[in-house]
């Protein structure tokens, strides 16, 4: 481990920006991710996340804008960065032809890792796959899939791993075990930027950030960010809460409503007119009120609508 890894922030970038063409895609972004650190990347499809992941291992030029990986310059060392991060994309790249260990073993005849037999099978009892060793890879389900991925970006001991959307479409219980794994890896002193669209795994990470349409929206804790909004936020119960969703949409002091079960979640910035349009409605209606603490998806969606869109067609956003 390097030492201007030990003593500096694994990710320190400022200001990055990169279009495609005549679209911005990345809009000044500043990141700092810290040793050990599970660092959350949140927004809506098309909002950067990606682009901005790809900057950070090298694999895109920023176009403008600086910064460090692993204590690396991100515009002149990306090829020693790239040896140092583990980076899994969002869909399975691998060899479906090929069994576990076979993937395993040529990924890392790829980094030239040292004493390759002993690493793969390190690999493979780490994340639980010895059992599944010769079984093809196209045969795996999404959470197999999954484990296999995650351990081809730890045969080189990365220092930092860069995961895009790592779970998507993977059941609850494997997405639960591949959450545990990270947090064990991160004891040891891993870094990990995750992007996700799950709140509750949102609510896993040390610090999230939120981008939309390439712009940083909000940054910190799950805790800073909700605070950050300033949001109140009521729970209504009754009948017909989508009548009344309609009605309090337009009311003054209502930001937004949103369905959660059998109660409709409404937040705002200004609590008092909030209140007032809440008891208005609730004099009409068979309704009961309540006020209940801003949750991190009341916030991202708050956040999602409050951003204001680039003007990209959804197949040009990237």
């Amino acid at each position: 481990m390097s030492a201007a890894f030990e003593s500096g922030p694994a990710i320190d970038v400022r200001n990055l920006n990169k279009h495609f063409g005549a679209k911005h895609v990345v809009r000044n972004v500043s990141i700092q991710v810290q040793r050990g650190e599970i660092f959350g990347f949140l927004g809506p499809n098309g909002s950067g996340k990606t682009t901005t992941i790809r900057m950070l291992c090298g694999l895109l030029t920023p176009d403008s804008g600086s910064g460090t990986c692993l204590g690396l310059d991100i515009l002149r060392n990306s090829p020693a960065i790239k040896r140092q991060v583990g980076y899994m994309t969002q869909r399975f790249t691998f060899w479906e032809d090929l069994s576990i260990r076979e993937n395993l073993d040529f990924v890392a005849r790829l980094y030239e890792v040292p004493d390759r037999k002993s690493a793969v099978q390190r690999a493979l009892d780490e994340l639980g796959l010895a059992h599944r060793a010769t079984q093809l890879a196209g045969t795996l389900s999404g959470g197999w899939k999954q484990r296999l991925a995650l351990a081809a970006c730890l045969l080189h001991d990365p220092k930092l791993l860069l995961l895009d959307e790592p779970t998507a479409g993977v059941d609850p219980s494997a997405r639960r075990d591949f959450w545990e794994e990270l947090h064990r890896l991160a004891a040891r002193g891993v870094s990990v930027l995750v992007s996700t669209h799950y709140m509750d795994e949102a609510e896993r990470c040390h610090k999230l950030a939120y981008i939309a349409w390439g712009e940083l929206l909000a940054q910190g804790s799950a805790s800073e960010v909700i605070d950050s909004l300033g949001l109140a936020s009521w729970a209504v119960y009754g009948d017909n809460l989508a009548t009344i969703a309609d009605r309090l949409r337009d009311k003054p002091g209502v930001a937004q409503t949103v369905a959660f079960g059998n109660a409709l979640h409404v937040s705002g910035s200004d609590g008092e007119a909030l209140l007032q349009s809440l008891a208005s409605v609730s004099r009409e209606s068979n309704i009961r009120i309540e006020p209940v603490p801003t949750s991190l998806e009341d916030a991202f969606i708050y956040l999602m609508k409050k951003a204001p869109d680039n003007g990209a067609a959804p197949g040009e956003r990237r």
